[in-house]
């Protein structure tokens, strides 16, 4: 199957454009030769008998944006100035940063959430522990742990590297549930130093998230944390995938009117699609 232009590869072309009727016509041409699907295009500024402006193509991978970005140098009386990747500029910085809930405009409002008044928040949860759930974000957080030795479709590119990856999980825990997370990327696959880490730093947060550790390993960190914690655990890949595809099956039974009991279950893995075929032993099937 031929892949087609994704938002993975998007790229912003600028480019100087003689101001001559039918010379923009040339350049969505050839974008369309190549294979590219046009997105927006905008006006950077236009000067005498010149237009510079801002061009927006989905590409099928790096290789096929160079093939865009060549096809429109080759068109006459269109330079190109510069050629932005439009997923590394949302990556720039990071994807994630922290704001301040309670606004600081003067010395009484740092004195109530700082030095002085802060010590009789502290002293109440330390009387009250609990409390931390109602006057920190402890109530409203998550921690999202990797070791960067399973990253989905990349493998074991190390802490560093899977940092893109935990940043966009904590996009969407904020997104779609109004949920504090922070990645926290570890620089070691020791298991026991792993289960150590994540009880140490634990009172800070409400809930740990496990992200992209390999297998066998993933299953006794949750394990023992789950049993050692007092806040909820979970690793994505393994339970979370098994919570998926259980829903799936549950629910696929209640639609069928059928005893999930008596089901027999293959589940086949093709790259990241899972086929899922549930047949019945008296050999009632659906695909």
């Amino acid at each position: 199957m031929a892949q087609i232009p994704s938002p993975s590869y998007s790229i912003t072309i600028r480019a100087e454009i003689e101001n001559r009727i039918g010379k923009f016509s040339q350049i969505a041409n050839a974008i369309s030769l190549t294979g590219g699907d046009l997105g927006a295009i905008d006006i950077v500024r236009a000067e005498k008998g010149k237009v510079v402006r801002d061009i927006t193509v989905n590409a099928r991978d790096e290789r096929h944006e160079k093939e865009l970005v060549a096809s429109i140098r080759d068109i006459a009386g269109v330079k190109v100035l510069r050629v932005m990747d439009r997923t590394f500029s949302a990556h720039e910085g990071g994807e994630i940063e922290i704001h301040n809930k309670v606004p600081i405009k003067d010395s009484e409002d740092l004195s109530k959430v700082y030095t002085p008044g802060v010590a009789r928040i502290c002293n109440d949860i330390r009387e009250n522990k609990g409390h931390a759930y109602r006057y920190t974000i402890k109530g409203n957080s998550v921690a999202i742990v990797t070791d960067g030795s399973a990253v989905l479709g990349l493998g074991d590119i190390g802490p560093e590297a899977a940092m893109p990856v935990m940043e966009g999980k904590a996009m969407i825990f904020k997104e779609f549930a109004g949920i504090d997370a922070f990645p926290i990327a570890l620089k070691t696959k020791d298991t026991e130093e792993i289960i150590n880490t994540v009880k140490n730093i634990s009172p800070a947060f409400g809930g740990i998230n496990f992200e992209d550790i390999s297998a066998p390993r993933c299953f006794e960190i949750e394990r023992r944390l789950r049993r050692e914690l007092d806040i909820p655990v979970i690793h994505d890949d393994q339970h979370g995938t098994a919570v998926v595809v259980l829903a799936a099956l549950i629910n696929a039974a209640r639609l069928l009117k059928r005893d999930i009991k008596k089901f027999r279950v293959v589940v086949g893995f093709v790259g990241w699609v899972i086929p899922l075929v549930l047949r019945r032993w008296d050999g009632y099937s659906v695909d």
